[in-house]
């Protein structure tokens, strides 16, 4: 069959076995990469979460290196300017600057109404408080231990503690690449960021939880006439699954980039765009790692257990496992297939002679 005609029907008969070592290279490679830019960069936090303060301005030709010259006065040249457009079409002029600056507001308000030649009253402003992002900040700490507390554990009751582990690994692996996007390109960090990471969570659970009910399903059938290890049943389980994944996700970011497209760029809701960003990344990550990281985690540590070491031994000594494609499923026999010969024609049945029943003699009953 074509590669088509095996994704069509679901069962791409992809060989992951080799794939699983050199994606866990790079899954470590980009783990590094992110680790690295989370410790040196950091986050570009929003006021949300520092505190601080953020000052609008409409205008339609102000620059940023005019409202720049405009706070250097008041020693606030440094603070962070965009140019932002609005739905209506209206040009925007944001100026958004920390804790310190929250004490000059309305000297800040004054500079820049001058420089865009607006009244004071037109210059909109937003003062936030650092004690309300650390409030955030707890809280959402809080929803990850608890999250990983009961993934952790509904994972181990319902499959086993190894396949929970794993899941953990794989979540881990998502979380530190995600926010790690948002540092390498210093993407602000909102409230509807940390929204978006709790959420993608969820997502790349559903995913990695579905793989590994596979998983545990056609594992029962691992050593069948000592032809398939628990590697081998990994890899179908895998590929019966990989479509379904694929096009889970695929359902799940188009929604997400409509938002991002239409809501942000062409709309100007940048808190859509955040949230987006966020949830895209997330979606994507989670896919991979619940087929790239986590499987090859449990086969790992499944494959270090006595039984199936046993087993791989046997499977060695008799030449191998069998080629990718000829595992069995329930119900079936794994094993060569009996060679096909021509059918030798029925016998006739005996010719039977049939009688009518012989009726029954009334009696009286004792």
């Amino acid at each position: 069959m074509s590669l088509a005609s095996r994704l069509y029907s679901g069962n791409p008969g992809f060989d992951f076995r080799r794939a699983w070592g050199r994606a866990l290279v790079v899954s470590l490679v980009l783990v590094a990469i992110c680790a690295v830019s989370l410790l040196t960069r950091g986050l570009n936090l929003g006021i949300e979460f520092e505190g601080g303060g953020v000052w609008e301005v409409p205008s339609a030709d102000l620059s940023v290196a005019q409202a720049r010259d405009a706070l250097r006065p008041s020693g606030n040249d440094g603070a962070r300017i965009q140019i932002v457009t609005t739905a209506s079409g209206s040009r925007l002029v944001r100026v958004q600057a920390g804790v310190e600056a929250v004490d000059e507001s309305e000297v800040i308000a004054r500079a820049l109404a001058e420089a865009a030649g607006v009244p004071v009253a037109e210059v909109s402003i937003n003062t936030v408080g650092p004690s309300w992002g650390d409030e955030i900040t707890r809280q959402a700490q809080r929803a990850l231990v608890f999250f990983f507390i009961a993934i952790a554990a509904y994972i181990s009751i319902r499959l086993e503690w190894k396949m929970a582990l794993a899941a953990l690994v794989a979540v881990a692996h998502d979380i530190i690449i995600s926010v790690g996007v948002y540092s390498l390109f210093q993407f602000t960090v909102t409230p509807a960021t940390v929204i978006a990471f709790l959420t993608i969570l969820g997502y790349s659970l559903y995913d990695t939880v579905v793989v590994f009910d596979k998983l545990r399903e056609s594992s029962n059938l691992a050593g069948t006439a000592n032809r398939f290890t628990y590697t081998d049943m990994a890899n179908h389980a895998t590929n019966e699954v990989f479509m379904r994944s694929v096009n889970t996700t695929l359902t799940s970011l188009l929604p997400v980039v409509s938002m991002l497209v239409v809501g942000s760029w062409i709309l100007g809701a940048t808190t859509l765009e955040e949230f987006a960003i966020a949830l895209i990344v997330g979606l994507l990550v989670g896919a991979y790692s619940s087929v790239f990281v986590a499987v090859p985690v449990v086969v790992f540590m499944k494959e270090r257990e006595p039984a199936n070491i046993e087993l791989r031994k046997r499977i060695e000594a008799r030449g191998g496992s069998a080629p990718v494609g000829t595992m069995p499923t329930r119900g079936t026999t794994a094993g060569p297939a009996a060679p096909r010969t021509a059918a030798a024609p029925a016998a006739p049945a005996p010719a039977t002679t049939t009688h009518p029943p012989r009726p029954r003699k009334k009696g009286r009953r004792r």
